[in-house]
Formats: C-alpha cells, structure tokens, sequence
C-alpha cells in the first residue's frame, strides 16, 4: 500500500476503535445505573488498576511503551469514571439539599454551582453583578430577598479581601445551614468567625486548593481548616462535597495559612520572579522560546501559568498572609546562599545544597 492507502486504513482503524468506545461507555453507563441506585462508589481504584496492569501487558504486543499504553487507558477510565457519574446524577439529585452559592457571578463561583449540580444537589446563587438582569428563578441579586432558611449549605464564593464583610452580613442573618467559605487565606477571617461562634451560626472553612479551569473529572482537593474537632467537621463537610474524585485534607485552623504561604505564596512567588527575571534581562522572547531547554520550557510554563491569573487576587494572596515574612526571608537567605556557593567554586557545598533542596521536595523523597 502506498501512503494515502495507508492512511485511509488507520482512518478505518480509528472508526472501528470510535465505535467500541462508544460501546465501552454505554456499559460505563449501565454500570453508574446500577451504582447510583445502589449506593456504591464511582470510583473503585482495584477495578482500575487491574484495567491498567492490563494494558501495560498488552504495550509490547502493540509495539509501544508501558506507559504509552497506560496513559491510553487511563483517559478511558476518566472518561467511564465521568459517563458513570453523569448517569446517577438523576438518582443522586433525589438525595441531594438546597445549596446557595453568594457569588454565583465569579469564577470560583460558577465553578461550585456546575460542580455541585453534578454532585446532585439543587444549586441556587446570589451576586449582585446580576442586577442589570431581570429576576430568574433560583438567582438573586441582594441578600435580603434569599430565602436562608431553605438551604443546607450556603458557599461564600467572593474576592479574598471581601470576604470577612459577606461572611459577618449572612452570620448577622443566622442562617441555619452550614455557612461554607472557600477563601484562599484564612486569618483575616478571625473576627467574623467569632461573631459566627457567638452567634451560634456553623461555618466551615474549606479551600479548593485548584482554580476555575479545573475539571470536575479530575483529582480534587480540598483543605479543611478546623477549628474545633475535626472529624466531625470533616463528617459535616462530606455531604456537600460527594463526587469520586474529592479529597477532604483537615489541618488545623492556625497551620492553614502557614502552609499556603509555602503552597501558594511561595510557588506564585517564584514564577513571578521568574518572568520578572526574564522581563530585566533585555533578550527577546522569540528567541528564548526558539532556544529553549527542556527544563526551561517547563519552568516558563509554570511561570505563565502564575502570570496569566488575576493580580488584585495574587497580590491579596500575598499582602493577607501573615506568614508572608517568613517566606520572602528564606527566599532571600537561599539565594543568598547559592550566590555565594557559586562565586566560591564550591562545589562539595553545592552538592549539599542541591542535595537538601530535593529532599524538601515530597514527590523526589527516596529518589536517587
């Protein structure tokens, strides 16, 4: 066969392999039914491994790595896994509760209200930025004419340095639901969380460690910063949040901001320091990109990443953590450090350094 023949079979080829992933997720479809009227998880990480191991034994047969192989069938699982969740979102909506989300408008906002349709419950939401829109059903403008009483949760989606006023007007109107705040930054929160403890008003502070663009489909994780007992807020939290890829990590309430200042503040420090970098050295970008190495590429993909999201977010991530200091004095020591390393030549120093940096690291733990 000549080229073009060749390639009109691979076209038959795809066609046929189209149709039995058709097929693959009519019975995904028909194996959700069952589960969501059961009562049985999405995700059963055994039945997916043994799907993987499968396909990782098949990789020689077909002339490609292990991996290759196992990537291929790990995205057939995540599409079962979210055909499956689709079909019982019926079911799952008779046991779903009333939600309101206050700043439906936004980013995060609209992210909980699709999120949590899919998890099955019935998503109302507030944001006045709807004002100029005439009243639909299930959306509102101004607070006092939400009915709070009707919901069992209530999720306080709005800008970080606005939050703490949104969180004391809705514990003013003592709402009996659980009040659910999603800030990145927690301590500037205090005073409104008090009034809330005073006024017997429940409020939970949970913080999606993603940002809109996340797909519901994909590995979710959410931090609980506690209070009081963690397991029990834990416990009340889960209702709200069932979905197969949900992961609920409590940590104390005092340690919440101190670990973002390393997870968020330092990371969005460095990609900023690094276009900034970039910025004062004066070489075309075009020729960065036509140059560029492997690590690099990387290094600048995550920079973009940092640098293409909202400033009056990123700084408010900055400027509110009161743990700030202590990530921009071991930022300085370290390079500091390295400066001073380098122009020494010394290189056993170097090693150490390098060496103690990868061992911070939790995903290159016991790695050579």
């Amino acid at each position: 066969m000549d080229l073009a023949q060749l390639r009109d079979a691979i076209a038959d080829v795809d066609r046929a392999l189209l149709e039995l992933l058709r097929r693959r997720m009519d019975l995904a479809a028909q194996v959700g039914q069952v589960k969501a009227a059961q009562g049985l998880p999405v995700v059963v990480r055994d039945v997916e491994d043994r799907v993987l191991t499968r396909a990782r034994q098949h990789a020689e047969a077909c002339g490609v790595s292990p991996e290759i192989m196992e990537a291929i069938f790990a995205a057939v699982i995540r599409g079962s896994v979210e055909r499956q969740h689709r079909v019982g979102v019926e079911l799952r909506r008779q046991r779903g509760q009333k939600v309101l989300v206050v700043g439906g408008a936004g980013a995060m906002g609209g992210w909980f209200r699709h999120f949590l349709s899919l998890v099955g419950h019935q998503v109302e939401a507030l944001d006045p930025a709807w004002s100029p829109v005439p009243p639909s059903e299930g959306l509102y403008t101004r607070l006092a004419d939400v009915p709070l009483s009707q919901y069992a949760f209530i999720i306080v989606a709005v800008p970080l340095d606005r939050t703490p006023a949104v969180l004391s007007e809705i514990v003013g109107l003592r709402p009996p639901g659980l009040v659910v705040e999603i800030a990145s930054i927690k301590s500037h929160l205090e005073e409104a969380l008090r009034e809330a403890e005073e006024t017997g008003v429940r409020v939970a502070c949970l913080h999606p460690m993603f940002g809109p663009g996340k797909s519901p489909y994909q590995s979710l994780t959410f931090v609980l910063a506690c209070r009081r007992e963690p397991e029990l807020e834990q416990q009340t939290i889960l209702p709200l949040l069932q979905h197969p890829y949900t992961h609920v990590i409590p940590v104390p309430f005092p340690h919440h901001d101190r670990l973002m200042g390393w997870l968020l503040g330092l990371a969005h420090l460095t990609g900023m320091l690094f276009g900034r970098a970039l910025a004062a050295s004066g070489l075309d970008p075009r020729e960065l990109a036509a140059c560029a190495s492997t690590t690099f590429e990387r290094q600048a993909a995550t920079a973009a990443s940092v640098l293409s999201e909202d400033p009056d977010l990123y700084l408010d991530i900055q400027r509110l953590n009161p743990h700030r200091h202590q990530v921009y004095e071991a930022t300085r020591k370290s390079l500091e450090e390295l400066v001073k390393l380098v122009e020494a030549g010394d290189r056993e120093g170097f090693r150490q350094l390098m060496q103690e940096a990868r061992q911070a690291l939790p995903e290159l733990n016991g790695r050579p």
